[in-house]
């Protein structure tokens, strides 16, 4: 920044003196690029001043209260709900997976930051959903019928209902061992390992679009849930399951020559067409991030995961929009930039480096890139705009080109302040500098604001 004030002051007197400007009496390469976003290196105040933004406004939308859906009246004792007792509407759901997404989300800025009300927005929802169950389980067993939003927490149907807002739970519980969250934990681990819908050899699927389809969404959906089980109770099989599971996801997803996931592999359809929707690949590489957080050192299948996640982020970093963003098709620039897919990676890519599974000099630029897309994307409500609305699985680049965008489209809030998060660590953790107009990542501080041009180990300018 103080080269190019310098600059600008040079060019100032240059003008005042009556001279052009040309190459002999100015350093051309200091003129302030014409960047349509910002670009640089955040403060981490500026960072975590953009997600308490976000967190304010989602606190203000999902209240944990309980309601007579008759009469609005809040229900504050538990042994008064029936069925006529619901979770009070706000705008996003509680109970869904996207709301998974986000109390992790929260719970990694709580960790980074120790800021408590992350912490509290988390547990004050688990453990509403943790008390409410056994009562909601009883009326929904004399009645046959509950509210949507609660039968997810007591018979979830897919791994939608189950994987993303379980392993949150297990994350705080490892966080808190005083959280009395393991009956509903067990309950939604139960439904992912012994109840979920698989094809012949194991691997989760689904019935829609076509028999036997394979979502990509899904190895978000189920396999994280699964790891962190093995780190809650030590159990390698939970471990184990959760490799086989991204292996058998990455042999028929994943399509090496362009390092990108397709969304969807229906059995009966040959060939399979390779559609590269952004936040399904969001959901493959946080999956790999979350697998590898708790996955042993020693494990034979980690050295698989974490090249898988390379060769992904390979791909991933070729492909990312000048302003930041990623494109809803990742691979096709006439659709449109997209905020949760954007954010989803950026926090990825930058918990890849803190973790010391990618180098900084190679993507920390792009980590902090993604970093300015979403912070755009962040308006001054604290919404997270740009971001694509629930996608289904399509066939042809029309169905991903033309979905909608909203604002009150839940899967951008919880990956916005897990990447602000990241940031923010990766902030602390590196040592990032504006050098000649561009963003480098050093081995150490550097406390020079002159350009430097010789590095040799040394900081030399």
């Amino acid at each position: 920044m103080r080269q190019i004030i310098s600059m600008m002051a040079l060019l100032a007197c240059i003008a005042a003196n009556g001279q052009q400007v040309n190459d002999n009496n100015t350093p051309l390469h200091l003129m302030r690029p014409a960047n349509q976003q910002r670009y640089g290196i955040p403060t981490q105040k500026a960072v975590k001043q953009t997600i308490d933004r976000v967190l304010h406004y989602i606190d203000s939308e999902t209240p944990a209260v309980l309601v007579d859906k008759r009469t609005g009246r809040e229900v504050t004792r538990l042994k008064d709900i029936d069925q006529y007792t619901q979770l009070k509407q706000g705008g996003f759901r509680l109970t869904s997976y996207e709301w998974g997404v986000t109390y992790s989300g929260v719970l990694a800025a709580y960790e980074v930051t120790g800021d408590k009300a992350y912490r509290d927005y988390v547990y004050q929802r688990h453990q509403l959903l943790n008390n409410m169950a056994p009562y909601f389980q009883k009326v929904y067993e004399k009645h046959k019928t509950i509210d949507v939003n609660v039968r997810r927490v007591i018979d979830p149907y897919a791994l939608d209902d189950a994987g993303a807002v379980c392993v949150s739970m297990i994350k705080a519980m490892l966080s808190d061992p005083s959280l009395a969250l393991r009956e509903r934990v067990d309950h939604y681990v139960d439904y992912i390992m012994n109840k979920e819908y698989r094809l012949q050899d194991g691997i989760f699927a689904r019935e829609r679009p076509q028999h036997n389809t394979v979502w990509l969404d899904d190895m978000f959906m189920g396999i994280p849930a699964v790891a962190y089980m093995g780190k809650l109770t030590g159990d390698a099989r939970y471990y184990d399951e959760a490799v086989r599971q991204v292996k058998l996801f990455a042999d028929r997803m994943f399509v090496a020559e362009d390092g990108l996931f397709r969304h969807g592999w229906v059995e009966a359809m040959q060939p399979h067409p390779a559609f590269y929707w952004g936040r399904a690949n969001g959901w493959a590489l946080l999956t790999m991030c979350e697998v590898l957080d708790v996955l042993p050192e020693n494990h034979v299948g980690r050295a698989e995961i974490l090249h898988l996640l390379q060769a992904h982020v390979q791909g991933l970093a070729r492909r990312q929009h000048h302003d930041g963003f990623w494109h809803q098709l990742l691979d096709r620039a006439d659709t449109y930039l997209e905020a949760s897919a954007t954010a989803i990676y950026t926090y990825c890519i930058a918990h890849a480096i803190n973790k010391g599974w990618l180098d900084a000099k190679a993507y920390g630029a792009t980590a902090l890139l993604g970093w300015q897309a979403v912070n755009q994307s962040v308006n001054d409500k604290g919404q997270v705009e740009n971001v694509c609305v629930g996608t289904g699985m399509g066939f042809d680049a029309a169905f991903y080109a033309y979905r909608p965008v909203h604002v009150m489209a839940a899967h951008g809030y919880g990956p916005t302040i897990w990447a602000g998060a990241e940031i923010i660590r990766l902030l602390q953790r590196q040592h990032p500098k504006m050098n000649d107009s561009a963003v480098q990542f050093y081995d150490e501080e550097v406390k020079t604001h002159e350009p430097i041009f010789n590095y040799d180990g040394k900081i030399r300018y």
